[in-house]
């Protein structure tokens, strides 16, 4: 593991189990907690990066209110999409994570609710 890696790590709470979350998902970022499918038993920089932008975006949401608006708006993207995964790839919280989780100093440099750039028509 990259030191980056570990104090990253050390940031997050991570749980390895067998149902969260759904297959086809490596892992799931709820209210701070990192779960993770047993079959990925590590994660890399960049996966751990992206949940830690979730983590950012959820703090500023107050827990409940990322929750209802990640929902709401993958419900509404779907709609549009009509194709769950193409609804979920355009949440802007999601479009935030992917565009940034190679960049590990982003949330260093990241300014709040900066996700709202990234909603879309």
């Amino acid at each position: 593991m990259s030191i980056f890696d570990k104090k990253l790590a050390d940031k997050l709470k991570i749980i390895y189990n067998k149902l969260l979350p759904l297959k086809g998902f490596r892992a799931i970022n709820l209210f701070g907690i990192i779960f993770v499918r047993k079959e990925f038993r590590t994660l890399d920089k960049r996966v751990l990066n992206h949940e830690y932008i979730h983590t950012k975006q959820i703090m500023e949401l107050l827990f409940v209110g990322f929750y209802i608006w990640y929902v709401a708006e993958w419900l509404l993207k779907w709609i549009i999409y009509k194709d769950r995964m193409l609804a979920y790839r355009n949440i802007c919280f999601e479009r935030e994570a992917f565009d940034n989780d190679d960049n590990l100093n982003y949330t260093k440099s990241r300014k709040d609710f900066t996700f709202l750039k990234y909603l879309k028509k």
